[in-house]
């Protein structure tokens, strides 16, 4: 079974997702992982993440598995580095690349295969696991998910957050391929107001287990 969970930055996609995969027994696979972790491989090797064709000739060389549910890159656990300022700001133009994407959504789909998962990350829904067996769509508006970024990295500017929030919800949006979008089968849940409790209860209901 194959449940997947679209929406942008902040709406809840990774805890939830996470906590749904725990309570079923299932894989957790978050596809987004694979966009940071090439993104870091990049800089750390002195790539310039603007430059897609370095960037991809870069992910071809670099091998990112999931060990324990962490993600690593050749081998060495990367997970505590994939959310860092540096990685946030360059994931995304980096996952924009078509053919970036067509590499960790053949990846991703070989990986799941003939398992039980829960997955979340932009496009899930629509372009990497289109026949998923439960589609989920997790919103939340730009403040709502400013001041949850600012809870989990306090010290930082609230309105710098907003605006990098709403910057990447309008590249998202944009993407040339894999744009963040609302599948027409997805159920649409807006978690601004609810508990991770209360979004995990509703999956889960729905779901029937």
């Amino acid at each position: 079974m194959v449940i997947a969970i679209d929406g942008p930055a902040g709406s809840g996609k990774s805890t939830i997702a996470r906590r749904v995969a725990e309570e079923l027994g299932f894989y957790f696979l978050n596809t987004g992982s694979f966009y940071r972790a090439y993104t870091l491989s990049a800089l750390r090797r002195g790539i310039d993440p603007s430059d897609r064709d370095k960037v991809l000739e870069n992910a071809l060389s670099t091998a990112i598995t999931v060990e324990n549910g962490d993600i690593c890159i050749d081998g060495i656990d990367a997970e505590g580095e994939l959310h860092t300022p540096l990685v946030d700001r360059w994931a995304s133009p980096v996952s924009s690349d078509p053919r970036l994407r067509e590499l960790v959504n053949s990846s991703v789909r070989s990986l799941a295969s003939g398992m039980d998962i829960v997955t979340e990350g932009r496009d899930t829904t629509t372009v990497i696991f289109p026949e998923a067996d439960y589609k989920f769509y997790f919103d939340a508006s730009p403040e709502i998910r400013a001041q949850r970024r600012l809870n989990d990295q306090p010290g930082m500017d609230f309105q710098s957050i907003l605006e990098s929030i709403k910057e990447r919800d309008r590249r998202d949006i944009e993407k040339e391929s894999g744009a963040l979008r609302i599948a027409p089968d997805a159920i649409y849940i807006d978690t601004s107001l609810l508990t991770i409790n209360q979004v995990c209860e509703k999956v889960i209901k729905t779901v029937g287990k």
